[in-house]
């Protein structure tokens, strides 16, 4: 426990200095809204075992009703947050109501085909500005910080992120997560043993989406925007990606997976055109304009070499090795196969 805290401490300090580095702070505030997002998600898919196709309408929503409450009605920045982070608890309760009583491919069927009707909404309402989205929302001020500059603002996001990143770990090591993981791997057996799975489920649903919301309100205030891009099945789509590809079931998976996406999105371009400047081949110029290719063969990859993922894999051989280790110790005993 100490080594874990002294290792979140230091990942502490160095997020925080991150802008003092060099760090583009833009950036580094949409890594760290696409990471609470992908570890809102993995509460879901990790700890639970309940495959969502239409996360992006938690994410789409609330940066929605943050920008609307902001830009439109004039709310404090910190109600604006609310407001959105509480719009998206709302729609996932509605969505788990509708969904949880199902499993398997029929669960992710219903979630997208809810965030999918959710979509068309936003493409014709009025309030969200179609295909060019909700522009100019206004970033104010938060316990005396302006937040137009952009250092002010990144320091919010972290504590954002910091909050949304305990309150994940605190569900996980409670009595509530460890029930999450039972019905994960045994649902019948803790239906046998008197458990309501359909209400554990529910809250992990219902926390997953605030959680969600919360990132996507937060990118709101980031990008002073809010567009239909944040609801489109893609981005479902790609908060499994940065699941998968981090760790499902792991702490710190998603946050390795979003930022190896969102540093793939912006800088494969400038690392294509450096190479074909350096070596004259045309092709890493089209490579590095195709971002979904690269991002597929690095999926491939971590699919074939890490099968559950980077965290996860590590995690895995590191807990082999010791058992390893005292197996093939002088004198050890032989080990006992009968449990």
């Amino acid at each position: 426990m100490n080594r874990q805290v002294l290792a979140y401490g230091a990942a502490l300090v160095l997020i925080a200095a991150l802008p003092a580095l060099g760090g583009y702070p833009i950036f580094l505030m949409k890594v760290m809204c696409y990471a609470l997002f992908a570890c809102a998600f993995n509460l879901l898919l990790g700890y639970t075992g309940l495959l969502s196709f239409g996360h992006a309408a938690f994410l789409g929503l609330a940066a929605y009703a943050c920008g609307q409450a902001l830009a439109v009605w004039g709310w404090p920045t910190g109600a604006g947050l609310l407001f959105g982070t509480a719009a998206a608890a709302l729609l996932g309760l509605l969505f788990g109501l509708l969904s949880i009583r199902r499993s398997g491919i029929y669960f992710a069927m219903i979630t997208l085909a809810l965030a999918q009707m959710l979509f068309f909404y936003f493409l014709q309402a009025p309030f969200t500005g179609g295909e060019d989205g909700l522009q100019g929302i206004p970033r104010g001020t938060l316990l005396g910080l302006d937040l137009r500059q952009d250092l002010h603002l990144y320091y919010v996001v972290m504590a954002i992120f910091v909050i949304g990143y305990a309150i994940i770990w605190r569900a996980v090591h409670s009595p509530f997560g460890q029930a999450l993981k039972a019905i994960r791997e045994n649902e019948p057996r803790m239906v046998s043993l008197g458990y309501d799975t359909d209400r554990f489920k529910l809250l992990a649903f219902v926390l997953s989406a605030t959680l969600s919301g919360l990132a996507g309100a937060t990118k709101a205030l980031v990008f002073v925007s809010a567009t239909l891009s944040d609801a489109t099945w893609q981005m479902s789509g790609m908060v499994i990606l940065m699941t998968l590809i981090g760790g499902m079931g792991t702490l710190t998976g998603p946050v390795l997976g979003a930022v190896i996406v969102v540093a793939l999105e912006n800088k494969v371009g400038e690392l294509g055109r450096f190479l074909m400047q350096q070596t004259g081949i045309e092709w890493f110029r089209i490579l590095g304009e195709s971002v979904t290719i690269v991002i597929g063969l690095i999926f491939i990859l971590c699919v074939m070499a890490f099968r559950r993922g980077i965290v996860g894999e590590w995690l895995h051989r590191r807990a082999r090795r010791p058992a390893h280790a005292s197996e093939t110790a002088p004198g050890a005993p032989a080990p006992d196969n009968s449990r």
